[in-house]
Order: structure tokens, then C-alpha cells, then sequence
């Protein structure tokens, strides 16, 4: 859910998007949708920024994807190796294209999907950009010795990774609350399997092949272009692209019925930090339960909110206090995070929270708070369409959801029908001590 935005900037999106303020779409621009035979999606919204185009692969192969033991990190891993270059276009070729058109590119990996970018400037370029990255896609080329290459360097992203206490403490959560799905591991994946990538080629290609298709990709092209031309120049250089046809289950979390707990001693000094996971539902722009459990996030946790003032201002226990209640494919963790300030407060913070969930199962939120989270989040979302990118960026997480751009605006209807009624029944519901994690980190200590 969005943050809180400042009135002025509520009072500029009055001005840019009036109809807004009448229950209209949030999603302010047209869109069109076309499959091509090989089961690839294309996305094209047209707008009336000039000359800029943000041109979005969005891979549906994250760690959610590896599901084999032993087999974690190769979504990240493919993130790496996608910018190695083809026997057409080797990488230095592509590096010199990138500069030639003055283009801005990078990819990122989640737990759902992979996503490659790039933003260009010139219609007149489009063309050359859809050839180049469909052969980028269609024709990647790697060898045994570049995975091991690649493998080593993803190893030292790992360390540096876990460094971050942060990182470890959610590393530790995930691998403590799920028992099955493969949300156990993190994008990076575990340190065992990293190891033994350079061992792991022909299973590399397997993975290729199954994921890096046109079956599991969706094309994101937002900007200064016309659909029609777009479309011509997919069919021309993506429509040989063969098709997986493998069909992806991931492992069933089974219901968990007893509290968990977990610790790690980190051997540098850090202030002392608590994560408590609660496992919540999926994605989802029909049912209430995810839209509810963001709107409160926003209300009982937020800096605004009286356990942050509590916690943090007042008795100054914490340094940080939020919640995180992230959409997913499948069903995730309602997550809140705490950074204590003394260890021996890691307890009484713990408690505090417990508590102000049983508070929030029996007292129902104000009606005059939720519409002003409602509303400021329609805002923040609004500001974030801004540009030509921000488009496509935003789009692009929602998309690899549930494949249409209008499920943002069946997303934020949603939002407008939940009552405190729903929020509280819907906190009775998943905030429970036996479908609960925590998981607790200090530092300084040896192990």
C-alpha cells in the first residue's frame, strides 16, 4: 500500500487527474493486450510523452520458480547471464549499442518474476531495440566456463548480502516460517547451491529452456509509439521464438498450527533487530483479505500510528518500526519489523506488537483514518504515473501478478468497499500465535 504524500501534492494530482476524485479508474491511460501464436503477451501503452520509450521484458521465473532441492539461485543467475551477450550480438556489441542510443538498461530478480529494462529515446529507434532483445532472449549463449565464472561472482554477492543484518534476519525468517514452498529460500538462494553452480550446466539450459520462453514472458512497451508498428515488429523478430509447454507446481504450504521462533548471533556489533511472520494469503483484486491487511498495515503501523510514537518517539525503544505485507503469486508472510535499540528490550517490543494486534481484533479501526489512507494511497500511487517509466515500472510489478494492467484499478475499487468491520475481521483471522514466526537477531557476540 502507499505511503502518506504531503497536501500539496494531492492538491497538483486534483489538477493533473480530477477524475480520480470521482471514483474513476486509477489507471488513467488505454492499454491493448495482444498473444501472440507462441503464447507471448505484449502490452503496449501509448502516451503523450514525447520521443521517450521504456521497453520492459517481464520474465515469470523467480525463486518461486526453483523448486528442486538444491537448485535455488538460478532466477538470479539468468539475470546475470542475460547481459553476456549472443553469438549475433556478443556483449561488447551490446554495450556499444546501449551507448550509441544513449539507452538506459539493468534488470532485477523477485521472488515471482525477473524483469529487463531499457529506456530510449526515438520512435525511430524502436525497431532496432525489439530485434536486439528478442535476440538477446531467443539466442542467449553461455558457456561452462562463463557460469563459472558467473557462479564466483554471484558467490561474493551472497557474502556481502548476508552481511547486511537486515538481509540475514529475513533470510532467517523465510527459512524458518515456510516448511514446503520454495518462498523458503531468498532470490540469492542458499549458500550450498551457489557452490555448486559451476557444476550445474546442463541443468542451466533446462532451466532456460523451461523458463525463457515466450509462454512465460510478457512484453511492457509504454511511450512515444504506435501499437500497430510495435506489434509488426514483435511478430517479426519474436514469432519464431519456441514455446516451453512445461507447466510449473509449486510445493503447498501446509498450514502451520504452532508457534515458531529462531535467533541469530551475528559475530558483528549491531543494534538488536525482531521480525514477526505471519503467514497471509496471495495476491489478490477480488478477494478483501490482502487489500484490508495493507490498508492496515498503513494504519496501525505507519510512523503516524500510536505504536510508532510509543515505540519509537516516546519511550525511544526502537529505531525503526514498520510492517510489510508484500504481494505475492502465492500465498507470503505479513511481516513486521522492528530495529530495538538494546537488546534487552527485544521482548518487550515483541510483546507490544502482539498487543496491539489483540487491541486491533477488538477495537475497529476509525472510519476517518481508513478513508485518509484510502485517499493518500490513490494519491501516491497517481504520482508514481508521472513519467514514461514510471508507468512501465509500477505496471511491470502488477503485471507479473496477474498479467493485465486493469487489475490496479480492480485493486484500489477494493480498497474503496473495505469497512473497519472487514479489518478487523480480517486481523482475527491471520494474526494468530500459532500461525505465527519470530525470529530475532543481536550481534557483537562470539559464536
Amino acid at each position: 500500500m502507499a505511503k502518506f504524500i504531503s497536501y500539496t501534492l494531492c492538491i497538483t494530482f486534483l489538477l493533473c487527474f480530477p477524475s480520480i476524485m470521482h471514483g474513476s479508474d486509477i489507471l488513467p491511460y488505454d492499454y491493448k493486450i495482444e498473444e501472440l501464436e507462441n503464447g507471448l503477451k505484449v502490452i503496449s501503452i501509448p502516451l503523450n510523452n514525447p520521443h521517450i520509450i521504456s521497453y520492459y521484458t517481464i520474465v515469470r521465473s523467480g525463486s518461486r520458480n526453483e523448486i528442486e532441492p538444491g537448485k535455488s539461485g538460478f532466477a538470479h543467475f539468468f539475470e546475470h547471464m542475460m547481459f553476456k551477450g549472443t553469438k549475433n550480438i556478443p556483449r561488447e556489441t551490446y554495450d556499444d549499442f546501449l551507448t550509441e542510443l544513449g539507452a538506459g538498461t539493468n534488470g532485477y530478480t523477485t521472488d515471482d518474476y525477473t524483469c529487463y529494462f531499457i529506456v530510449f529515446a526515438g520512435r525511430d529507434n524502436l525497431e532496432t531495440v525489439v530485434k536486439t532483445e528478442a535476440d538477446r532472449f531467443i539466442n542467449l549463449y553461455y558457456d561452462e566456463a562463463m557460469i563459472k565464472t558467473e557462479a564466483s561472482v554471484i558467490e561474493g554477492e551472497y557474502y556481502s548480502s548476508v552481511s547486511s543484518p537486515g538481509r540475514r534476519l529475513s533470510e532467517l525468517l523465510r527459512d524458518t516460517a515456510f516448511e514446503k514452498h520454495s518462498y523458503k529460500h531468498t532470490t540469492l538462494g542458499y549458500l550450498e547451491d551457489i557452490l555448486d553452480m559451476p557444476n550445474q550446466f546442463e541443468y542451466s539450459q533446462l532451466y532456460k529452456k523451461r523458463f525463457y520462453a515466450p509462454d512465460y514472458s510478457i512484453l511492457l512497451v509504454a511511450g512515444d509509439f504506435d501499437h500497430d508498428q510495435l506489434m509488426e515488429y514483435v511478430r517479426k523478430y519474436y514469432g519464431n521464438w519456441e514455446k516451453s509447454n512445461y507447466t510449473l507446481v509449486t510445493p503447498e504450504e501446509p498450514p502451520q498450527t504452532k508457534a515458531k521462533r529462531a535467533h541469530y548471533d551475528l559475530p558483528s556489533p549491531t543494534l538488536a533487530r525482531i521480525a514477526i511472520g505471519f503467514h497471509g494469503p496471495a495476491y489478490s483484486d477480488e478477494k478483501i483479505d490482502k487489500a484490508a491487511l495493507d490498508l492496515l498495515a498503513e494504519i496501525a503501523f505507519s510512523r503516524s500510528s500510536p505504536l510508532y510514537q510509543k515505540l519509537v518517539i516516546e519511550e525511544q525503544k526502537c529505531r525503526t518500526l514498520s510492517a510489510r505485507f508484500a504481494d505475492r503469486r502465492d500465498p507470503y508472510l505479513l511481516v513486521f519489523n522492528a530495529t530495538v535499540k538494546k537488546d534487552k528490550d527485544l521482548s518487550y517490543v515483541e510483546n507490544e506488537i502482539f498487543k496491539e494486534l489483540e487491541r486491533l481484533k477488538n477495537e475497529p479501526v476509525s472510519e476517518e483514518i481508513l478513508a485518509d489512507v484510502k485517499s493518500n494511497g490513490k494519491y501516491s500511487f497517481a504520482n508514481s504515473l508521472g513519467t514514461t517509466d514510471g508507468v512501465a515500472s509500477n505496471l511491470a510489478f502488477y503485471i507479473n501478478l496477474a498479467t493485465d494492467p486493469g487489475t490496479v484499478n480492480k485493486l484500489f475499487a477494493l480498497y474503496e468497499k473495505i469497512t473497519p468491520q472487514d479489518i478487523q475481521e480480517i486481523t482475527k483471522k491471520y494474526f494468530k500465535k500459532t500461525n505465527s514466526t519470530v525470529v530475532t537477531l543481536t550481534g557483537g557476540k562470539a559464536k
